[in-house]
Order: structure tokens, then sequence, then C-alpha cells
């Protein structure tokens, strides 16, 4: 099968694409910065917020070879940054309109990512995918993933447009650790740890579902295998790993793969915008993709150290 994917060159396009091409098909990938960790596929180099008005042979006649899917992951992603920057989740709702508009266009299924953020801060030990509400949204990051969810549903609606939507947590894992570019909690408590230098977590309560990146990938490949095959159309899935650690656990867990004694300084929480606590409900997962993530916490921290000290910094 042909794939295009945007938002290629960040820790799950990067992750997916490599899985789909070691099984044999073709992945075409679209972001505006260059992959830093691989070129094993070809990437157009774009920018896909800008407004655009030709959508027949690829967004802004750009040259898109011909694909039986596309997989939608391109979005400013960091949310207290788009708390800070709130144009940046004008650009989200923009980039999610430019693409659907081409998948019309070219009479393309879609794979949205989501994000759990989409349930606000309302404290459910599990959460299913019925619960969420744009009352709920806690950050203009939140707000652009429930928008962009509304519009691939109206696309279903008006012009039939097949999709699935996956709303992710936390994922990481391999590729994650440019946070130059973007800080994510778990690289750069590696990078802080490893240093020998103090870690702050926001909120001794804090709770999170960290889903390891080939969990994360396994459910979008069966995902896509069964859009395409019309056994699993027009879902909205929680993909995660379904258990809840908190973050002092999560640094813990880090300090200990990294054999050192940190010194953990709990903060007051929340930063705005972001969500406390949050578990998934994954038995929608389950039952439509035959998705078991496979991956706990502390085997996934192990291996997130140990590809950081083979790869990182």
């Amino acid at each position: 099968m042909r794939v295009l994917i945007t938002g290629s060159s960040g820790q799950i396009g990067t992750n997916l694409a490599l899985r789909l091409l070691a099984e044999g098909h073709t992945v075409f990938g679209i972001d505006r910065r260059v992959n830093t960790w691989t070129n094993a596929f070809p990437t157009l180099l774009q920018d896909l917020a800008v407004p655009q008005h030709e959508f027949r042979g690829g967004i802004g006649g750009a040259p898109y070879p011909p694909s039986d899917i596309v997989v939608h992951l391109a979005a400013n992603a960091k949310v207290y940054e788009l708390v800070e920057q709130p144009h940046r989740a004008l650009e989200n709702i923009n980039i999610t309109f430019n693409v659907l508009e081409f998948c019309r266009a070219q009479n393309l299924p879609i794979v949205f990512s989501s994000s759990r953020e989409v349930y606000g801060d309302i404290k459910r030990y599990f959460t299913d995918e019925n619960s969420a509400d744009f009352s709920y949204t806690e950050s203009p990051y939140s707000a652009s993933k429930i928008s962009g969810e509304a519009l691939i549903y109206a696309y279903a609606r008006c012009y039939g447009l097949p999709y699935l939507v996956f709303r992710f947590s936390n994922v990481y894992g391999r590729y994650d650790n440019d946070i130059e570019r973007m800080e994510r909690v778990i690289p750069l408590f590696v990078r802080e740890i490893a240093a020998g230098r103090p870690v702050t977590v926001y909120g001794r309560e804090k709770v999170l579902d960290f889903t390891y990146v080939d969990d994360c990938v396994d459910g979008i490949v069966r995902g896509i295998t069964r859009l395409l095959a019309g056994e699993t159309t027009n879902h909205t899935i929680n993909l995660a790993c379904g258990e809840g650690n908190s973050l002092v656990r999560m640094a813990e867990l880090v300090a200990e793969a990294l054999g050192q004694r940190p010194e953990i300084i709990v903060a007051p929480a929340k930063r705005i915008g972001e969500v406390s606590y949050y578990v998934a409900d994954i038995s929608l997962a389950r039952e439509l993709l035959g998705y078991t993530p496979s991956v706990s916490l502390d085997e996934g921290i192990k291996r997130a150290v140990a590809w950081s000290r083979h790869k990182g910094d």
C-alpha cells in the first residue's frame, strides 16, 4: 500500500514510516522540517498551515505521488507553548482543513492524530471516547484538536470521507529527544538526570497514560489496514497504554535505568492548559483493532534510555 504521512519528520511519523517500509509498503512524507533521523523515504518540505487553493495534484500544486491513504500527524503539539502562542493552534486547524481538502479531491481515506487533551481535566480513572466535549477544553491546543475532529466528522457526513481518529497519550521512545525544538518530559528527564541535575515535577499527584511508540505505531498500522479494507471505518479510538503512572514514578524509573540517584523537585500543579489526570479506556481499540499494548512504562523507559544513550545527545 502507498501511505502519505504528514508530520513525517516527527517521532510518531518517523517510527510509523520505518515500520511501513520494513513491511514492504511505500511511504511519502510531508513536513516543514528535515527529518534528522533517517533519509529512508522521500520527504517534501512544505508548510501545510499556509492557505492553499489547489488540491488536484497536491496541496498548493505540490507533486505528491499517488497514495492509498493519508495519515495526518502534522501539528504544533506542545500544550504550554500553544498557551503562550495561541496562533499556532489556528495553524493546526488550517493544516487539517488543507489535508482534508486534499483527501476530498483525491478521494482518500484519512487517519487523524488527535489527543487525550480533548477530554480536558475531568479526573476520570478511565476515559471513554464518548466523554470528550468542547466545554472541557483546557487549552488552545486541545481546542485545535477538537476542531480538527469536528472537521473530519463533517467531511465524513458531507462528502463520504472515510476516517479513523486516534487519540494519543504521551507517546515516548525512539526519535523523541530533539528537545531543543519541542521539550518532551521523558527525554528531558533522561538528559537532566544523566547529567546529575535535579528535575522538577509539576504536581505530585499528576498521573498520565504513557504510551511506548511501538505500541502506538502498531495501533496505527492496524487501523490503516482495517480502514483500507473497509473493516473498521469512521471511529474515534483511544490509542494508549491504558495504565496511569505519576510523573514522580516516571522520574524514578528514568533514574533507575540510568543508575542514578536523582533530586526530584515537586512544584505546585499545574501549569495553565495542562491536564493533571488521564488514564485511557482502550477497550474500543482492543475490540475494533485487536490492539494490545505490550510495553509497560518500566520496560519502555529502559528502552528509551538505552536508545538515548546510543543515539541521543
